[in-house]
């Protein structure tokens, strides 16, 4: 019941949903690397809990839960810094207290510049099966390529060009095919036709919204009859159609299809609603659920819908694709009213 908000990102420690239920979320960007010692104290000043962990030099998240009803100062100490920040707890749990590392979202450490690359080393803990993304960018271009390490690799990045001269998008390989790594947040058509602002505007007006959250995150929603332009996405790349399109990308995935829509689907709870089931995000699509717009808002972390290319004959309905947060289907491909504000993922033309 709390609604979302951008942080401040110079904020070292941040702390949510707060106040907590079942749990909250730590993100810390520790000033260096190395051991820091995580305190939880309640109001009275009391010491519920201390733990020792490794932190990076980069934004990561905990995960503390176990919490009884009350008030709480977090803290954590590390070498040369100091951060904390205050918890309000709503819950009834069994004050089992844990903390738990969640994810590493590790920078370059130590980089070595050249007029031709760069690269960097760094030290990650790891276990057989691991599997890593990584995103290169040069320029305005960004890309993202996954890997499961073996062995000493080179992780080379294809730039392929997206964007329309205002926003410009990382993309990824997946299959034979090249996508969006992110939804689409224009306001203008590719031949610069600015795109009416929804949602109340006359029939068959192409249309966006923004999403109920941030558009930087979720990218913007917009009507079918935008989509129906042909010219929503940059050029060379166009949305894409039910089966030739969105239909490949399931086969790719594989798995059975109660885990394929989780190969899509960005890990954690950081957009996704708990329980985000069965998240792996394999392929590097990362998709984030901007719920949809029929004049109000609507399932934002909850669910995501994608507009396909083909129009329902007959009718005002047109084909979509959905992801939820509590199932790792690969996606509900049915039809909606043209009229309704879904995200769009734009696909690089053969």
């Amino acid at each position: 019941g709390i609604p979302s908000f951008k942080y401040d990102k110079t904020v070292k420690l941040k702390i949510y949903p707060n106040p907590m239920k079942d749990y909250s979320m730590i993100e810390i960007s520790p000033s260096v690397a190395g051991e820091a010692i995580i305190t939880v104290v309640d109001m009275t000043g009391r010491q519920i809990s201390q733990t020792q962990k490794y932190l990076y030099n980069s934004e990561q998240e905990l995960r503390l839960s176990g919490l009884k009803n009350g008030f709480y100062l977090i803290n954590v100490r590390g070498n040369n810094y100091q951060y904390s920040g205050k918890l309000l707890c709503t819950g009834h749990s069994d004050g089992t207290l844990r903390i738990e590392k969640v994810t590493n979202n590790i920078e370059v450490i130590d980089e070595k510049t050249s007029e031709m690359e760069k690269k960097g080393s760094w030290i990650v803990p790891m276990l057989p099966g691991d599997r890593f993304t990584y995103t290169g960018y040069s320029g305005n271009y960004g890309t993202v390529t996954t890997d499961i390490p073996t062995k000493d690799s080179t992780i080379v990045f294809d730039y392929i060009p997206c964007g329309d001269g205002i926003y410009y998008y990382v993309t990824v390989k997946i299959g034979t095919q090249t996508w969006m790594a992110s939804d689409l947040k224009t306001n203008k058509l590719s031949d610069g036709t600015p795109i009416n602002i929804g949602p109340n505007v006359p029939m068959l007006t192409p249309a966006f919204v923004g999403t109920n959250g941030s558009s930087t995150e979720y990218g913007n929603l917009y009507n079918w009859y935008a989509v129906n332009t042909g010219k929503l996405c940059p050029t060379g790349w166009h949305v894409p159609s039910t089966f030739a399109d969105w239909g490949t990308l399931a086969n790719y995935a594989g798995g059975d299809n109660l885990t394929k829509g989780g190969k899509l689907k960005e890990t954690g709870t950081r957009h996704w609603i708990d329980p985000n089931y069965a998240a792996t995000n394999e392929v590097g699509f990362t998709a984030r659920p901007g719920g949809y717009n029929d004049g109000n808002y609507h399932s934002l972390g909850y669910l995501g819908y994608w507009w396909a290319s083909d129009a329902v004959p007959g009718g005002s309905y047109a084909e979509y694709v959905a992801l939820s947060n509590t199932s790792g289907g690969f996606m509900n491909m049915g039809n909606q009213s043209r009229y309704k504000y879904f995200s769009v993922r734009c696909i690089k033309d053969n």
